[in-house]
């Protein structure tokens, strides 16, 4: 059976198809509008307690959003009456919920104990699990040596997108815990430059090269995967070291060993597990590799607590449901038009990057499931950084701005690099940024304190609206106790459910990616305008002119 979210329970009623449902949440959100955040905690001393909740030691404090009970009931009604449930249990029992491809979405159990695998998927992930576990000893254990008898140390790993993305992220996100005699280098871009000095670093002799690549037809990943392959034969000066060399992940075992590796060194990608969502899966070699498989499994282990939490727990105590709630609340009725995510930890420098394709590619579509457009907004653009860098760029904007911006603060208790004072400074200037946002300054404020400052009033008065901080934004935060592989398998884990969940609310396939097709059918035509010089191709003056630009000015090589 196909699964259509607004067809496969007749009782159901997908959310922003529940027209009374809109009616009221855009009468509750004139009136939030004129509510002040600040007096929703001087009405509530418990309102901390009431609008968090804690998810096996990480926290989650929504408290400091535009809800109150009537509006969050209201959301959650809406939820139960669009069946988000029978939705997030289509997803775990395998149903193809993929509806533009045919597939089953079945990442979560690539994170899931075998006793919660289904049965004709036990063989294949418990067997790619000890060949990933298998390789990464090897290699951690020095037993897996180059063509030249030497240790592999510098590990390469060439994909794009979810191949790309999710490991890198995560080896970064967990280098405190890598083992520190190996080195590893992440390279996506076709820019010659990225693989050029990547390459430059590394020593041919003690290279291994993962390429990842579902279909090993990836063009950035496989101009990328034969530079690195010429780069090895030219230093090392024959083709069989390749075995020695690389490691392929992909669905085309062909593909693969026409490239030059083994079958051996080949490990398995499948259908129902999408790029964005497969740091699960082999494609994470890298980070076992990194953090070994003790580490890793505690990764696995964070992602399946936020899974179980998903299914077992009640719609109004569920976080990627709450988080998923917010957002539409947010986007959807309370006028923000981006989301933007400040992680107050180092490690987590390319967490945003990772969150953007997760979000952005899943969620930006406007057809719904059974073909017509949406008449309400989708995705919204996701941005962000790392505090307390972002203080000094951006949270201009996020204080004063026009555009109210939700945010999500990420932030630990614990340093792992403890020195001094530092991290409770650090943990300051996330909550300091979180109450300014919701607090603010009013005119009178500013007033006040630079009459104290001994301001003449007429200059005082010239310059308070400048300093006013209008306040009433909104935020959540995540804190945990200290950045582990299970906190972070938790923190992955509860953004892709929360991104599926919003899939559901807005009636929309999360797992198909059709836009990032049409570019690339495209660059193929016009990389041949480019290289073989014959007549422009039937396009746009635009384009047309462009391409006898990079014509006239290429320098031959």
């Amino acid at each position: 059976m196909t699964y259509r979210i607004d067809t496969m329970d007749t009782e159901a009623t997908p959310f922003f198809k529940q027209e009374n449902l809109q009616d009221k949440l855009k009468c509750l959100a004139e009136i939030a509008h004129k509510t002040k955040l600040v007096d929703r905690f001087n009405d509530d001393a418990s309102r901390f307690d009431r609008y968090s909740l804690d998810l096996d030691g990480l926290l989650f404090d929504y408290s400091k959003n535009h809800l109150d009970k009537e509006i969050l009931d209201t959301l959650i009604e809406g939820a139960k009456k669009a069946n988000i449930q029978s939705a997030i249990e289509a997803m775990f029992s395998g149903e193809k919920i993929n509806i533009t491809e045919d597939r089953a979405v079945l990442h979560t159990a690539l994170r899931a104990p075998t006793e919660q695998i289904p049965a004709e998927l036990v063989h294949k992930i418990t067997e790619a699990k000890k060949s990933v576990s298998a390789f990464s000893a090897k290699i951690r254990n020095k037993e897996w040596l180059g063509s030249t008898g030497k240790p592999l140390l510098h590990i390469v790993n060439i994909g794009i997108g979810g191949s790309d993305l999710g490991p890198a992220m995560a080896v970064e996100a967990l280098s405190h815990y890598a083992q520190q005699d190996l080195s590893f280098y992440f390279v996506s871009n076709i820019d010659p430059t990225h693989i050029c000095e990547t390459l430059a670093k590394c020593d041919p002799e003690t290279t291994l090269f993962i390429i990842s690549s579902k279909s090993f037809s990836t063009l950035e990943t496989l101009s990328n995967a034969k530079a690195a392959k010429q780069w090895l034969i030219d230093h090392l000066g024959k083709s069989e070291a390749l075995g020695k060399h690389f490691i392929g992940i992909s669905a085309n075992v062909p593909a693969v060993n026409t490239f030059g590796i083994p079958t051996a060194n080949i490990l398995p990608m499948w259908d129902w597990v999408g790029g964005r969502y497969s740091l699960w899966s082999a494609i994470g070699l890298a980070l076992e590799i990194a953090i070994g498989t003790d580490e890793f499994t505690q990764f696995l282990a964070g992602g399946h607590s936020v899974d179980n939490h998903l299914r077992t727990q009640p719609l109004e105590q569920n976080i990627p449901v709450l988080m998923a709630l917010i957002s539409a609340w947010n986007s959807n009725f309370m006028g923000a038009d981006s989301n933007a995510v400040v992680c107050y930890e180092q490690y987590l420098h390319r967490f945003v990057s990772y969150l953007q394709q997760m979000d952005m590619e899943s969620n930006g579509k406007g057809v719904q499931n059974n073909g017509q457009a949406c008449e309400w907004q989708t995705a919204i653009p996701l941005w962000g950084g790392t505090g307390s860098d972002t203080q000094h760029s951006y949270h201009q904007l996020f204080h004063q701005g026009s555009r109210m911006v939700p945010l999500d603060f990420i932030v630990g208790v614990n340093s792992l690099n403890p020195i001094e004072d530092q991290q409770a400074f650090l943990f300051a200037n996330c909550l300091a940024q979180s109450q300014a946002l919701m607090a603010g300054k009013t005119k009178d404020e500013a007033t006040a304190e630079l009459l104290q400052q001994g301001m003449q009033a007429s200059d005082a008065a010239k310059l308070a609206p400048h300093k006013t901080i209008p306040g009433n934004r909104p935020s959540n935060l995540f804190v945990y106790k200290k950045l582990t592989p299970f906190v972070l398998g938790q923190l992955v884990a509860l953004y892709e459910q929360k991104v599926f969940v919003l899939s559901a609310l807005w009636n929309i396939n999360a797992f198909d990616q059709w836009g990032v097709e049409l570019g690339k059918q495209l660059s193929n035509s016009i990389k041949s305008a480019l290289i073989e010089q014959g007549d422009p191709l039937s396009c746009d003056s635009s384009t047309a002119g462009l391409i006898n630009h990079y014509r006239n000015n290429i320098q031959a090589t």
